[in-house]
C-alpha cells in the first residue's frame, strides 16, 4: 500500500477519534448540531475534504479508500445519532424531576356529570305519562302555518300570528310555537284511539326573568270514545301529585284557547308556602302550571275524526315553569347562561 494511502486511512482514524471527542463534550443538541455541521457541512464538511484525497491515491487503491470513508460516515452518523439521543433523554429526565409528583398528595377530585334541570324534568314528565300509557311522538321545529295556526282553529286575524309573537321564516313557515302541530299531524296520520304526549322545544317573541324566545313544552292528547272533561282532571291530578308530591292540592280555573272548548287553566297549591300565600305565589297559595281543556269539535273536523263519534282532552305545560317550581329558580335565563356554578346545585 502507497505512503500516500496510508496516510489518508490515518486521517479518518483522526477524524473519528476527533469526532468522539467532541461529542463527549457536548452539553445540549445546539453543540452537536455543530458537530454535524463540521462534519458533513457541503462547503467546509471534514468528511468531503476527505473525499478530495482520492485524486492523489493510486488507482487501484482508491476503492480500498473509498469504502473506509464510507464505513466511516456510518460510524460518524450513528455517534452523532447516540449523543442527540442522550442529550433528548437527559432533558426529558430533568423536566420530569422538575415537575415530581408528591404521590402521598390527595388527588383531584373529578366532579360528576348529571343531566341540565330542564332535561331531569323533561325525562320526569314523560315517564309520568308514559306510566299512564301515553305516547311519544315528535315533529319539526320549523312548521306550517297550517299545522301550526289554520287546523287548530285559530283565526287569521288572532294576535299569537303578529310578528311581535311568533317568528316567521317566511310566507307560510313558522318557527312552530307550541308543540300542538304534533298533535294535529298524529290525529291525521292515525286514527282514533289515540293517547300520546309532544315534548320538545317551541319560540316566540319574548325574553324576561320568566320569557324565553326558545323554550321547552310537553303536551298532551287523548282522543277515544265518551272521553269527558272527568277523564281531563283525574289524568292531571294524577300528572301534579306524581310531579310534585302526594299532598299536592289542584285547582281548574275557566280559560280560553281557540283550540279547547270548554278550556281551563289548572293551578297546583303553591309548593314555596304550602298555601299559606307568600311572594311566589302573590299571596294567592295557588301557581298557574298548564292549560287544557276538550278539544274542539273544528279541530276533530279538520283532522277527519267525526266529534259525534269521539271526543278528547288536549294540555300544554311549560316545561321551564315545572322546573322553576320544582327546584326554586327564580329567573328562567339561569337555564340558559351556562353557569356553572348554578349547574352544580342540582
Amino acid at each position: 500500500m502507497s505512503q500516500e494511502t496510508k496516510a489518508a486511512l490515518a486521517s479518518l482514524d483522526e477524524l473519528r477519534d476527533w469526532t468522539r471527542k467532541s461529542l463527549a463534550g457536548a452539553s445540549d443538541p445546539a453543540a452537536v448540531a455543530n458537530i454535524k455541521a463540521a462534519l458533513f457541512g457541503r462547503k467546509a464538511g471534514k468528511v468531503n475534504d476527505l473525499m478530495k484525497l482520492l485524486a492523489s491515491l493510486p488507482n487501484e487503491e482508491k476503492k480500498t479508500f473509498g469504502q473506509a470513508v464510507n464505513t466511516l460516515k456510518d460510524e460518524l452518523t450513528a455517534m452523532i445519532d447516540a449523543a442527540a439521543g442522550a442529550l433528548d433523554a437527559a432533558a426529558r429526565d430533568a423536566a420530569l424531576r422538575s415537575r415530581a409528583v408528591d404521590i402521598t398528595l390527595p388527588g383531584r377530585r373529578m366532579h360528576d356529570g348529571h343531566p341540565h334541570p330542564l332535561t331531569d324534568t323533561l325525562e320526569t314528565l314523560t315517564g309520568i305519562f308514559s306510566r299512564m300509557g301515553f305516547h311519544v311522538r315528535t315533529g319539526p321545529h320549523i312548521e306550517f302555518e297550517k299545522y301550526n295556526f289554520d287546523l287548530l282553529n285559530i283565526a287569521a286575524d288572532h294576535p299569537a300570528r303578529d310578528m311581535h309573537d311568533t317568528f316567521w321564516m317566511w310566507d307560510g313557515v313558522v318557527l312552530r310555537t307550541h308543540t300542538s302541530p304534533v298533535q294535529i299531524r298524529a290525529m291525521l296520520k292515525e286514527k282514533p284511539p289515540l293517547r300520546i304526549i309532544a315534548p320538545g322545544a317551541v319560540f316566540r317573541c319574548d325574553h324576561d326573568a320568566t320569557h324565553s324566545p326558545m323554550f321547552h313544552q310537553v303536551e298532551g292528547l287523548l282522543v277515544d270514545r265518551h272521553v269527558t272533561f272527568a277523564d281531563l282532571k283525574g289524568t292531571l291530578g294524577v300528572f301534579a301529585r306524581e310531579c310534585f308530591g302526594a299532598a299536592t292540592a289542584v285547582r281548574f280555573r275557566a280559560s280560553y284557547f281557540p283550540f279547547t272548548e270548554p278550556s281551563a287553566e289548572m293551578d297546583i297549591q303553591c309548593v314555596n308556602c304550602g298555601g299559606r300565600g307568600c311572594n311566589v305565589c302573590k299571596q294567592t297559595g295557588w301557581l298557574e302550571i298548564l292549560g287544557c281543556g276538550m278539544v274542539h269539535p273544528n279541530v276533530l273536523r279538520s283532522c277527519d275524526i267525526d266529534p259525534d263519534r269521539y271526543t278528547g282532552f288536549a294540555f300544554g305545560m311549560g316545561v321551564e315553569r315545572i322546573t322553576m317550581l320544582r327546584f326554586g329558580v327564580n329567573d328562567l335565563r339561569l337555564f340558559f347562561d351556562n353557569d356553572l356554578r348554578m349547574l352544580r346545585q342540582f
